[in-house]
């Protein structure tokens, strides 16, 4: 390639084009630099936010390094019009070009991220939130990479559709073969997404285990159950399960069901007043609320008892334990000393009659 200009006499011979040429691009880039500077930092200073503050720092280097390596180019170009030596001398230039640019969308893409979290660091759901940001970081990092090594191997003359052919058939295979992670992978990306549970929640499994929430992962979620022990769950599992979650709803708070029966003929208002007497006395029982305070419901006539229920709310879901064994402890001694019968199934057995040579306990047999 060769440039064709009407230089006066003293610059006909190309060293001198060149030195002018970087100079010329040198005070072209102090300009710039000047310019973002004294200019657009005080344009950006009368904004409420900082962001186009970091935006215009972020493009003020690479801005001016664009301009000193447009002028070298031009300045290889005048000295040497053709040749290997202009190809190498271009293959660099544009790499170290590549590389100021992808250290600016490096940075603005977690600026951007990190705004995006920012607006909506209140919101439960919705694709974009503070909980799937590491995955939108993840996935705009790939693509940089994918990007700069794109521009780099075609900056060297690099053919890269053989590449990418080669990738796609890679690709295939290595889709096959990681299929399992992969699913975890998607799964753990629309979880975060679609927040059926996050990190804090009560959850309760359809094959029964129960535990607190510890960490949602792009692989796997992790559970801590009240045995101290951490249950690693693939997020396909966790996807595909039907998962009783106890602390979701607009309150944590979790109502707690005590079923007892006591024997026909008891008073019934007595049982109720001795059932939420033993409510008042227990611990860890919500009762300052009167939408939630202790109730007692008659609720069938049982086969051999009238079958009660008292209702009573927990502050959080891991306390049911503790709270059922309290109030079942406490039933049990105050119906024992108010004489309230707490029935059992009975069975009376008639004989109508014995084998031959068969005696009961006591009685002889016959002709003794």
């Amino acid at each position: 390639m060769e440039l064709s200009f009407d230089w006066p006499d003293w610059l006909q011979d190309p060293a001198p084009r060149a030195a002018v040429t970087i100079v010329v691009a040198l005070l072209l880039a102090a300009f710039v630099d000047l310019v973002f500077r004294r200019v657009v930092s005080r344009l950006t200073q009368r904004t409420r936010t900082d962001v186009d503050d970091r935006i215009a720092a972020m493009l003020r280097g690479p801005i001016a390094a664009t301009v000193v390596i447009i002028g070298a180019w031009i300045a290889i170009v005048l000295v040497a019009p053709s040749g290997w030596i202009v190809d190498v001398s271009r293959s660099l230039l544009v790499t170290v070009a590549v590389f100021h640019w992808f250290l600016v969308l490096w940075r603005l893409s977690r600026l951007v991220l990190e705004v995006l979290a920012g607006l909506v660091a209140n919101r439960e759901t919705g694709l974009f939130q503070p909980r799937t940001q590491p995955a939108f970081e993840v996935t705009a990092k790939a693509v940089l990479l994918g990007g700069g090594s794109y521009f780099l191997l075609l900056a060297w003359g690099v053919d890269v559709t053989g590449w990418l052919a080669s990738a796609g058939i890679v690709g295939i295979a290595v889709g096959f073969a990681a299929k399992d992670t992969l699913a975890n992978l998607f799964a753990g990306v629309f979880i975060l997404a679609d927040a059926p549970y996050k990190p804090g929640d009560y959850l309760v499994l359809d094959s029964g285990e129960r535990g607190r929430v510890v960490e949602i992962g792009l692989r796997s979620t992790r559970l801590q159950t009240r045995d101290e022990i951490e249950i690693i769950i693939p997020n396909s599992v966790m996807a595909n399960a039907r998962i009783k979650n106890e602390s979701g709803g607009p309150y944590e708070r979790e109502r707690l069901r005590v079923a007892v029966g006591v024997a026909y003929g008891s008073d019934i208002d007595h049982v109720r007043e001795v059932l939420l007497d033993v409510a008042a006395t227990t611990g860890e029982i919500i009762r300052d609320d009167d939408d939630v305070c202790p109730r007692v419901r008659l609720r069938a006539f049982g086969a051999s008892s009238l079958d009660f229920e008292l209702l009573v709310w927990i502050a959080k879901p891991e306390l049911r334990g503790r709270v059922l064994d309290q109030l079942n402890t406490a039933v049990y001694k105050r119906f024992g000393a108010d004489g309230i019968e707490i029935p059992y199934a009975k069975r009376d057995v008639y004989i109508r009659g014995l084998p031959e040579g068969f005696a009961l306990p006591g009685r002889p047999l016959d002709g003794d």
